[in-house]
């Protein structure tokens, strides 16, 4: 499918190290040249995972605690049975908060700021309605208290009734022969035509001015400085799409980023007669920027706009005075009048067979996010969280501690690049490696130092699992397979 001009999108290079822990461990290896040692690093590979796991487990069984109290389901009697004040919920409540966004930052996960907000919704993909949350049933005290004793930058204008976090960036494609949109698409392009023609087009196209996005960015010109730094993803739309015989009745793809991961986290308001204390944690994949409004809690259900009802009064009284003049003019011509006629009736059909057809897009997306792009809530969530925080951290650990091991001492801008490039040449992923959190821990497992003018350096492998020493899930596997040798 041609399109008229590029529509690119430029992110941010995501934290998050793409590659599965197992493949990680054995490719790397896999590098080392002697038998001796490769086993020696396989060992410190599983002490080093005990030994992070060790670390967090009293702070994710705190955090896992502290949601029982807050689950939707049966959080309720949880805290009726510890007859608690409503201050002490208070404070348990932002302390669950707390936690919850200590683990989010350790899992690499962002808040969803305004301009990446205003970047998504740039563009449509499936879903062309204006999809709108219902505030009147959205808690607003819980995240704005949270946000009052807890700053962050570019906070969205949402951020007192739900926050979204996001993480990671894919592509989405869907083929197929889109002919209600297409239609749609002619018409649309028809009636700026119009607009255009009788000078009506800076009154019904007027919008809200919106601010500029900052990041991620939207722009055709990538310098080379900012794809070092950046991913750039493009879209592919129908808005774009050139018209000929060809696109009009063939297949066509159309391809939209989107973000990996996305966790939605919000309260209903209370009621009159019932005070709610139940935390939403909604966990969806593979969510296209454009189609972003799925993942919205409490939506409306979806009406014309507002902008649909203008076009469709103004061009009612357009082409009624049009059609009245041109009746009254001494040199009526008929074809002219039921060009008129047609227009209106064919803008009118437009509107509404439109509307029809992206009602059923949008329930059957709803279905969908609810069937195949929901992974989890709640406690799922919040397990699947505590496991992918350790994943990161042993693997940030694993790729330090090898790159210091087979190149020697590096400073800390040095060693960030180098496990950025083997990241990439041994697997073909890119990220912004997280050099100071992998640093931190090597350091305080003991098997990572700095020298006299602060490059850092490691320890032997069998020195490295000495200083660890035998951790508790060693000693276990040892007592089970004895007990197995003597049955």
């Amino acid at each position: 499918m041609g399109e008229k001009n590029k529509d690119v999108i430029r992110l941010e290079r995501e934290s998050v190290i793409p590659v599965l822990k197992p493949k990680l461990i054995m490719t790397l290896a896999n590098l080392i040249e002697h038998g001796s040692d490769r086993a020696e690093f396989l060992k410190l590979c599983k002490r080093v995972e005990y030994t992070i796991r060790a670390w967090y487990l009293l702070q994710f069984e705190d955090l896992m605690q502290l949601y029982s109290l807050f689950d939707p389901v049966h959080g309720a009697q949880k805290l009726e049975q510890q007859n608690l004040s409503p201050g002490e919920i208070d404070v348990l409540e932002q302390n669950f908060l707390t936690y919850l966004f200590e683990v989010m930052n350790k899992s690499n996960f962002k808040i969803t700021s305004d301009e990446e907000i205003e970047v998504a919704h740039s563009g449509q993909y499936l879903l062309n309605l204006p999809i709108t949350v219902d505030e009147s049933k959205l808690d607003k005290k819980l995240l704005k208290r949270y946000f009052e004793e807890h700053s962050h930058e570019n906070l969205p204008d949402f951020s007192d009734k739900y926050i979204i976090f996001r993480r990671g960036i894919g592509i989405d494609r869907t083929t197929d022969y889109f002919f209600m949109e297409k239609v749609d698409m002619l018409i649309s392009r028809l009636w700026r035509w119009f607009l255009r023609v009788t000078r009506l087009q800076l009154i019904l196209s007027r919008k809200p001015s919106v601010r500029r996005n900052k990041d991620p960015k939207k722009n055709d010109e990538i310098s080379p400085e900012a794809e070092q730094e950046e991913l750039s993803v493009e879209r592919i739309r129908l808005e774009n799409m050139q018209l000929s015989l060809r696109n009009l009745l063939s297949k066509i793809t159309i391809q939209e980023p989107t973000f990996d991961r996305i966790i939605v986290v919000y309260r209903r308001a209370s009621s009159k007669t019932k005070t709610e204390r139940g935390i939403y944690v909604k966990h969806f994949k593979n969510i296209p920027m454009a189609d972003m409004e799925i993942v919205l809690p409490e939506k409306k259900n979806p009406s014309l706009t507002p902008m649909d009802w203008v076009q469709f009064l103004v061009s009612a009284v357009i082409g009624l005075v049009t059609l009245v003049s041109t009746i009254e003019s001494p040199k009526n011509d008929f074809w002219v009048m039921v060009a008129i006629i047609s227009a209106l009736v064919g803008y009118c059909a437009k509107i509404y067979f439109t509307f029809q057809a992206n009602m059923t897009t949008y329930q059957n997306l709803i279905t969908q996010s609810m069937y195949d792009k929901q992974l989890d809530s709640g406690k799922g969530t919040l397990l699947h969280l505590c496991d992918d925080v350790i994943q990161q951290e042993v693997k940030e650990v694993i790729i330090s501690f090898f790159i210091l091991m087979e190149q020697g001492k590096a400073t800390r801008h040095d060693l960030d690049l180098r496990c950025e490039e083997l990241i990439k040449e041994e697997f073909g992923e890119s990220c912004n490696f997280d050099v100071d959190d992998a640093v931190q821990k090597l350091e305080k497992l003991g098997i990572v130092a700095r020298d006299t003018i602060g490059r850092f350096y490691c320890v032997g492998l069998k020195r490295a699992n000495e200083i660890i020493g035998t951790t508790t899930e060693e000693l276990v596997l040892k007592a089970k397979q004895g007990a197995n040798t003597a049955a």
